[in-house]
């Protein structure tokens, strides 16, 4: 008998992993961003003093073997509160984006699957959203609902809601026009089950990745209203807030402000590298 060659059926998403794997930059930016998740996580186990107690006699103490990354102006130990740091502005980049990607994408998906009125409605709303530049916006919806680590979280979601719903209804308006949405239609499906069970699946790719993109910007949108005071508050560690509350000390202690910079460049670049990388792995185009 004929030997029968073997078919191995070959998932997209390990396609994807395998070339992901191949690019340095986004390993290398998925390193940054393990570590920051560790040290969010773990920070309480990791941060070598409380990161709110004050010690006013130990006010802006250079780096040295006790205090590593130096104290801040209430004698605060700055590596510890930068750990801290690192768990409140993941927080803030993770949970603003699934927030603005689930109701993103449900509008994206209404609008561009029913069409008509509807989708002129979402699209114009977006539209009005999308015309005010994206920090003032925040700014404006903290000043409403008053200064505060989740209204930040919560204005952050609300202004990047357009970014995902037209990165979806774009592409759902390409998916239901192939054929096997003509199929489930003519079996008589639901509209709500072809949504949920077909054009969904087919349409999250670039979601994915411009979420992962997404938290990047989250983190600067939250360090810059941290540092303009609508953040978190105090005693809360948080990046942005760092740098407000260090600014009068840039040129006499300047490692108050220079290792909650570096941090939030650190962050953002791991994330951009990934989401880059990412992008390029899950675009057919590229194999």
């Amino acid at each position: 008998m004929p030997s029968v060659a073997k078919i191995s059926k070959k998932s997209p998403w390990r396609e994807g992993w395998k070339r992901l794997r191949k690019q340095k930059a986004a390993m290398f930016g998925g390193i940054i961003i393990v570590l920051f998740i560790l040290v969010g996580v773990f920070a309480p186990l990791l941060a070598p003093y409380n990161p709110n107690i004050q010690h006013l006699e130990m006010h802006l103490q250079p780096p040295s073997a006790h205090h590593w990354l130096g104290t801040d102006d209430s004698g605060r130990d700055e590596l510890s509160r930068v750990m801290y740091g690192a768990r409140v502005s993941l927080t803030v980049g993770f949970f603003s984006v699934i927030g603005s990607l689930i109701v993103g994408a449900l509008l994206g998906l209404i609008a561009g699957y029913f069409g008509k009125w509807v989708d002129v409605l979402i699209s114009r709303i977006f539209d009005v959203m999308l015309a005010f530049p994206s920090i003032l916006l925040a700014i404006a919806i903290v000043a409403i609902l008053g200064p505060g680590l989740f209204n930040a979280l919560l204005a952050i979601a609300i202004i990047n809601i357009p970014t995902y719903g037209r990165l979806i209804r774009s592409k759902v308006l390409s998916v239901k026009q192939e054929e096997y949405i003509t199929a489930a239609r003519a079996q008589g499906m639901s509209k709500t089950r072809i949504l949920f069970r077909h054009v969904l699946p087919n349409s999250w790719t670039p979601l994915i990745v411009q979420g992962t993109l997404g938290i990047a910007t989250a983190i600067l949108d939250a360090a810059a209203l941290g540092f303009l005071g609508l953040g978190a508050q105090p005693p809360q560690s948080e990046w942005g807030k760092m740098l407000s509350d260090s600014r009068e000390y840039i040129t006499s202690a300047p490692w108050t402000v220079l290792f909650p910079g570096i941090a939030i460049m650190l962050s953002v670049l791991g994330f951009n590298l990934f989401g880059d990388g990412l992008r390029d792995a899950l675009d057919p185009k590229m194999k």
